[in-house]
């Protein structure tokens, strides 16, 4: 081995793969089922990342634990119908580029490839599988066991599994939760333009980029390979 283990973390929805369809259709049924009006979509994808007790909360601050429980379950349930009706690779396609970027990443010794996403471990399961990922991250963070997005957990564990320190670790998403996640937890973010929050929301960033075969030119910068 040439150089020190290198980490590099992927957030999933808005930045791996585009599940914006599934996400505000299982959103819109799950608020049907407590009888309460379906958010605005721009409003929905504003709380992608973000553990769904915590999105519900958001995007309704008055709603009752109940509910909220009741929003949760089914939004799970009906993300599960959804994604057993089509090909993952229709529900959630790969953004151009991303699967090249992955395969050109894993091929070097010296790299190690993460996620920390707000999906659960079920439905990270899912992606990886209908994908034929498996074998591709070395750690897998999903909000079953962490805080929410930006609470820097996720990225900790993660390095914590990989061995690498946070000088060598890069954080890759495209929400501002994401960034100020990796802000928090020491490591440098690489925001994308691509997915579902918008570039001047990602403030945190210490790169942003605009496709995704731009992503191993900004990490030679940042490690100086």
């Amino acid at each position: 081995m040439s150089g020190p283990l290198r980490l590099v973390i992927f957030d999933v929805d808005g930045t791996l793969v585009d599940s914006q369809a599934d996400i505000l259709a299982a959103f819109a049924q799950a608020f049907a089922v407590v009888g309460r009006p379906v958010p605005e979509p721009k409003d929905v994808m504003a709380i992608v990342g973000l553990s769904l007790d915590v999105a519900v909360r958001r995007l309704v601050p008055q709603i009752s634990d109940a509910d909220c429980a009741a929003v949760v379950e089914a939004y799970k349930d009906a993300y599960v119908a959804l994604r057993a009706s089509m090909p993952i690779s229709h529900s959630s396609p790969f953004y151009p580029g991303a699967r090249d970027v992955l395969d050109r990443l894993q091929a070097i010794p010296e790299v190690l490839l993460g996620i920390a996403t707000g999906k659960s471990r079920r439905g990270l399961d899912h992606l990886i599988k209908g994908h034929g990922l498996e074998g591709l991250f070395v750690t897998q963070q999903v909000a079953d066991f962490h805080p929410s997005k930006p609470h820097p957990s996720m990225i900790l564990q993660a390095m914590a599994d990989a061995g690498v320190d946070a000088s060598q670790t890069v954080m890759v998403g495209d929400t501002s939760y994401d960034m100020e996640m990796a802000a928090a937890a020491g490591v440098a973010g690489i925001g994308v333009n691509w997915g579902y929050h918008a570039a001047e929301a990602l403030g945190a960033a210490r790169h942003v980029i605009d496709r995704f075969d731009e992503l191993p030119g900004v990490l030679d910068k940042i490690w100086s390979l």
